[in-house]
């Protein structure tokens, strides 16, 4: 969980641009039921920035309590809440506050916040659209569990000859998974960063312990995404419709991508164009 900080900014920043409020912020548990606040928009002090949030404590302590969102019209006067934070929320100003919890597999990992500096109502629209970023940032930061649950899976160093092969159609399973997963991730560091590891993986192709079929070919062709996606489910055996499925898309638009690849690739059956993707290194 060393990088939700960084997505729970991202949230953050979204949720400022799609709702306009002057001030968003937000920040992810840095310990067993304590949630810091690092990432703000629009703030006037540094009152809350770097604030230990306390399990059931303040709004934000509620929020992560219920595993439910939480506002407020009039913060300094509420009776839902405890008062634990009054002065450095008065310090900012703050009046009408929503804090959505951030939960992944019923385990709280982070709390957005939206506010106004007047004692007014927050409209559906503004609680709506807090409650889909914090479940967006969800969304991520499951899919990243998966993809380091993925890599964790991946050996690096077959112990023998014996099951080099079994182990290598191991790490192109993880490859194929980690290509599905980035397609589902909003955050575009997220998904940039899920690309880079099947990257590394199709890289570990390329080394001295690679199988026969990596030896090294001509340049790399230039494959979309999608295309790569697709070659990948079809190098572990899938047919269109079982990579339809898993990627989410139609059998008829698997097909129009494999199609696009084996042309990419001067290749004539679905086996030329995984064998000529493994040798200019997109495949593991």
């Amino acid at each position: 969980m060393g990088d939700d900080a960084g997505a729970v900014r991202s949230a953050v920043l979204t949720l400022h641009r799609t709702t306009g409020l002057p001030m968003v912020f937000g920040g992810a548990l840095s310990g067993r039921e304590r949630l810091r606040i690092t990432e703000l928009v629009g703030n006037t002090t540094d009152s809350l920035n770097g604030l230990v949030v306390r399990h059931g404590n303040g709004l934000g302590g509620k929020a992560m309590a219920t595993g439910r969102p939480m506002w407020v019209s009039n913060y300094p006067c509420a009776a839902s809440i405890s008062h634990d934070y009054d002065r450095p929320v008065g310090r900012e100003g703050l009046l009408s506050i929503v804090a959505v919890p951030v939960v992944v597999r019923r385990r709280v990992r982070g709390v957005l916040y939206g506010a106004l500096r007047e004692p007014l109502g927050l409209a559906d629209r503004i609680v709506g659209a807090a409650v889909q970023a914090a479940r967006d940032l969800e969304q991520d930061l499951a899919v990243r569990d998966r993809a380091d649950e993925a890599l964790a899976r991946t050996p690096t160093v077959p112990p023998d000859a014996a099951d080099a092969a079994a182990r290598w159609e191991e790490v192109r399973a993880v490859h194929a998974e980690l290509r599905a997963l980035a397609e589902q991730v909003h955050d575009a560091p997220t998904r940039d960063r899920l690309r880079a590891m099947t990257l590394r993986l199709a890289a570990a192709g390329l080394g001295p312990d690679a199988p026969p079929e990596r030896a090294a070919g001509p340049p790399r062709p230039v494959l979309t995404p999608r295309e790569v996606d697709v070659l990948s489910y079809v190098a572990i055996g899938c047919t269109n419709a079982e990579a339809a499925e898993r990627l989410g898309l139609l059998p008829e638009t698997v097909k129009s991508y494999l199609r696009s690849a084996m042309r990419k690739l001067d290749a004539h059956t679905r086996l030329e164009a995984v064998t000529s993707a493994r040798r200019a290194g997109l495949l593991p």
